[in-house]
């Protein structure tokens, strides 16, 4: 491995070095539009999107997520609709609740009616009608208006005007499910384990309606939980606010402290990172040594299973023991490379430092990612409500159903017409009922084409507004690298200017990147789909094969991002299309394979230290705020459903500051890398043709790389 690093790639295998030009001064000023068609696309593409989100907010009503809606769309329980006083909705046959379309259509295929309350007994209709007893508490249980008493019970069924039989059930977010109890491990239903579902005169086991209320409850367990969350944001929000406040005051701090301490920030930073890991570990072996002898704290997490309140495992022994375990394997990795890069470090630093520069002349970079993140959150935003809208489209479908042959059977039909239509002369014992819910209209029939189409979408755009981010930054900090007298040769407003290039002539060449990593990252997403789905399979090589699958598109994105990144750069500073952009700087970085080994991946590395740094201090403060473990402040912090919601919000958000700040560190280090490649091609040092880097630089830099060379030669 050391001999195939030592040796330098043959001339022309990576394409001609760059040749020296006296007319080149940086990012090319004079230059045309890139990649028009894909340019088109993407303009058509998003008028589409448009017309998509028009229609999703016509048809659907995000009330549906909320609110429990009947066979016919009428809200239960709402103030101003005709069921005000009918809160609850009531499954005519819950078992059918067991299907997996409940999952796809987020309905269950049965019909469904508001009432006043739950049954609360085991009763069939066919038992009701014979006897003629209960028969006003059933009604109530019936369609609405329901008084027919000369129908037979089996066209009472037939009609679905009546559910065949009703158990004792309880009211869980409006709906109505079987009561369900645990006695000495027997699962009952009321206090029964067979039930008479008034159809086949046969008693049937209790776990049959489990099964359904399982499957109706999958969608509303996850509503319940949200409704919690959403509780603890609106007691701690502005604790959550402070808290990321207080993340991108360090991040702040932090950047600005490396302007001009670079090298001693990078090693406080490794140490303190190595010292909040430590501590880490030490507050999760006195957690499990405290838990030891506690009821119930030696139960495994598999015997636990899934809970959705998290607290339960933070009082398990195995819990505290897996966190130590991760993090001190994490220590050791961090320490065992800081061991074997400790020479790279220093040649890093000289980089990150000459970054620190590059920032400070162009300030406005560092709050030019708002930018790009009010973009994405509007991406986000957009896709988000465009679901919702979609997933709560379809509509209750209603059939002619006859029991003789009538020209109209299967045609659809309005309950509330259709005793009035001349399909009831034509056929005397047509009936208008219940089918299914989703819609007639080509709309309907392509929902799932357009919910695919909707994430799609979602990924070009968020992926195409990263890349306007990278471009317009690699553009700045080029103007930088190419100034012979730094600062005075660099333009006005270096962010604007670049910016502005970049959405004239280059917007193509971004849309046919992000296009690439947004078909790759769909694949991963069906693919993923495809791996949940294949769980419970028996079939080990379809799983193997889908295994492997997942793994290649997994390497195939991180690829494409680093190819992207350095094009995106590439396109900057010579404004050529992105075919040839990402060739250059691919051809370039295996011309210096050996520096993108020592400088670029070590300078990343210690990036994201700085990361993780900001994140652990921020998140530890969070962790002990909203446990109450500050005495200072312990009456302050909010009650909680779950303290985890606040933590790990903030904990999210303060790494989605660090990186917005380092990312910016981050795309200076890898724009001046190119530059730096490039200048070292182009030019010699001598009068004529010197180099554009500076002499701290230039001093460090060669010397440092020229040992490392020459020690990675020594080693072949």
């Amino acid at each position: 491995m050391e001999e195939e690093e030592g040796k330098t790639p043959p001339d022309g295998a990576y394409g001609e070095p760059q040749k020296y030009d006296p007319n080149f001064k940086g990012p090319i000023q004079n230059r045309s539009c890139t990649d028009i068609l894909c340019c088109i696309i993407i303009v058509l593409a998003i008028i589409a999107y448009v017309a998509v989100g028009i229609v999703a907010w016509t048809y659907g009503d995000p009330r549906k997520v909320i609110y429990p809606t009947d066979s016919r769309g009428q809200f239960c329980g709402q103030a101003g609709t005709p069921y005000e006083k009918k809160p609850f909705l009531f499954y005519f046959n819950i078992m059918k609740c067991a299907s997996p379309l409940v999952l796809l259509e987020f309905q269950c295929p049965t019909t469904q009616i508001c009432v006043e309350k739950c049954p609360d007994r085991f009763l069939t209709y066919l038992s009701v009608a014979t006897t003629q007893q209960n028969f006003d508490y059933y009604r109530q249980f019936c369609r609405e208006g329901f008084n027919n008493f000369a129908k037979s019970p089996a066209e009472v069924l037939r009609d679905r005007d009546c559910p065949a039989m009703i158990t004792p059930s309880k009211p869980f977010t409006r709906r109505c499910f079987p009561a369900i109890n645990l006695k000495k491990g027997v699962v009952m239903v009321g206090n029964a384990t067979t039930f008479d579902d008034g159809t086949t005169n046969k008693h049937r086991n209790v776990t049959d309606l489990v099964e359904g209320a399982k499957k109706a409850n999958v969608v509303l367990e996850a509503r319940q939980v949200a409704m919690k969350v959403f509780e603890d944001y609106t007691v701690s929000w502005y604790w959550i606010i402070i808290g990321l406040l207080i993340a991108m005051v360090v991040s702040l701090i932090f950047v600005v402290l490396l302007r001009f301490l670079a090298g001693i920030m990078i090693w406080v930073m490794i140490v303190l990172l190595i010292a909040v890991m430590g501590y880490g570990i030490f507050h999760c072996y006195m957690e499990y040594a405290q838990l030891k002898g506690q009821a119930g704290s030696d139960v495994t997490l598999t015997d636990i299973g899934l809970q959705t309140d998290l607290r339960v495992y933070l009082h398990l022994r195995q819990t505290w023991l897996a966190f130590m375990i991760i993090l001190c394997i994490v220590e050791v990795i961090v320490i065992l490379l800081l061991i074997f890069l400790r020479k790279r470090i220093l040649i890093a630093i000289a980089l990150i430092k000459e970054a620190s520069r590059a920032v400070g002349h162009v300030m406005s970079s560092m709050v030019f990612p708002l930018f790009t993140f009010l973009l994405v959150c509007l991406c986000i935003a957009y896709w988000a409500i465009t679901a919702v809208f979609l997933s709560t489209s379809n509509q209750a479908v209603y059939k002619v159903f006859n029991d003789t042959q009538c020209e109209y059977a299967g045609a659809t039909c309005d309950p509330e017409t259709f005793n009035s239509t001349n399909i009831t002369q034509a056929c005397r014992d047509a009936r208008c009922q219940f089918a299914f819910y989703g819609g007639e209209t080509y709309y309907h029939k392509y929902l799932i084409g357009f919910q695919i189409y909707n994430a799609f979408m979602f990924l070009w755009l968020a992926n195409f507004v990263i890349a306007l981010g990278q471009v317009t930054l690699a553009g700045a900090f080029a103007s930088y690298y190419w100034a012979f007298k730094k600062p005075d040769d660099m333009p006005a407003f270096p962010i604007f200017s670049s910016l502005g290039r970049a959405l004239r002539y280059h917007t193509g060449s971004l849309a046919f990147g992000s296009l690439i990593l947004a078909i790759v990252q769909l694949i991963r997403i069906m693919l993923e789909y495809l791996d949940h789905k294949l769980k419970g399979s028996e079939n080990k090589v379809a799983r193997f094969f889908l295994c492997c699958l997942k793994c290649c598109f997994w390497c195939l994105e991180k690829f494409i991002k680093f190819l992207n990144r350095n094009a995106y750069i590439m396109i900057a500073i010579y404004g050529t299309n992105f075919c040839t952009s990402a060739r250059n700087a691919f051809f370039l970085l295996m011309r210096n394979i050996i520096r993108v080994a020592v400088l670029d991946k070590v300078t990343d590395f210690l990036l994201f230290l700085g990361k993780l740094l900001v994140v652990g201090c921020v998140g530890i403060l969070a962790f002990f705020f909203f446990t109450h473990r500050i005495r200072i402040v312990q009456d302050t912090a909010p009650a909680l459903n779950y303290y985890w919601v606040p933590i790990l919000t903030v904990v999210v958000g303060s790494y989605l500051i660090a990186h917005g700040f380092f990312s910016v560190y981050g795309m200076c280090v890898d724009t001046l890398f190119l530059c730096f490649c490039e200048d070292l091609e182009r030019n010699d040092g001598s009068l004529e043709r010197p180099y554009y880097m500076s002499p701290e630089l230039s001093q460090i830099f060669l010397k440092k790389g020229a040992e490392s060379l020459k020690s990675s030669e020594s080693q072949t």
